[in-house]
């Protein structure tokens, strides 16, 4: 039984350190493919199209959202213990630093990642992708690179459009719903807003667009089984992409603060 227990964790060990291992070759053979981005621009520019514009109706409207929850969450929170002159300041540092950063990064997650996954899965069932490198197409440069650097690029983009709406739906119920004011919400959030916080965001997402996109090429060209194996990757890019933002944020604000 025990012997058992242990064959099966180390298989399990192995198997995610294959797939570490297949993952880095494949971010080491997209950074190899940077220089050919001038060649590739057609392609970069209508990844970014569909990584960051088309996302960015989604991401707003769940922006909003956040900056109200927000709001609310610290009301309740000041409630008896600090007035709500503080609302703006509080709000505004937890949507740049954490809200904005990680939910923008979960949602392209759900919308992109799992789309990457699903596009290039369907390639490689219906082998297209092996007609690529019959034609001597490096699917790396032609599908995973173009999408890797406009997610990098796109994502932080998309958190600032994101940050300033979320800012506008924490004013609208800190203003509607709980009486604090124009110039009291504003200036609070002038007082305690801190340059580096907003810089801090954008440089997590660099890291989520690009985790994100290289998890979804990595599992879609790996994909197999048919129709079933093009839906079990999609769900997979998903799980482990909002899995990974998630642990990736914790190890970069260990890191930086």
């Amino acid at each position: 039984m025990l012997t058992k227990l242990f064959q099966k964790i180390g298989k399990s060990t192995m198997d995610i350190l294959q797939e570490v291992g297949q993952v880095s070759k494949l971010l080491f053979g997209i950074i190899r493919y940077i220089p050919s981005i001038p060649r590739s621009r057609r392609l970069v520019f209508y990844q970014m199209e569909h990584i960051g514009v088309n996302s960015l109706p989604l991401v707003l409207i769940i922006a909003l959202f956040t900056g109200a929850v927000a709001a609310w969450q610290a009301a309740y929170q000041l409630k008896g213990i600090a007035p709500l002159s503080f609302l703006g300041g509080s709000t505004t540092r937890a949507v740049i630093t954490e809200l904005g950063p990680v939910l923008t990064g979960i949602v392209i997650a759900g919308r992109v990642g799992a789309s990457i996954a699903a596009e290039l899965g369907t390639m490689s069932v219906t082998e297209q992708i092996d007609a690529l490198e019959t034609m001597a197409i490096s699917p790396i440069r032609y599908l995973a690179m173009p999408r890797f650097v406009a997610a990098v690029i796109m994502m932080p983009l998309i958190l600032v459009f994101a940050n300033m709406i979320a800012v506008v739906g924490s004013y609208i119920v800190s203003n509607f719903f709980l009486g604090v004011s124009y110039e009291v919400f504003f200036q609070s959030v002038k007082r305690y807003f801190v340059l580096n916080d907003f810089f801090y965001g954008l440089f997590k997402t660099v890291f989520f667009g690009g985790m994100t996109s290289l998890l979804g090429c990595h599992i879609g060209i790996r994909t197999g089984g048919g129709a079933e194996g093009v839906g079990l990757a999609t769900i997979r890019s998903f799980v482990l992409s909002a899995s990974s933002i998630l642990i990736l944020d914790y190890l970069l604000w260990s890191l930086t603060f």
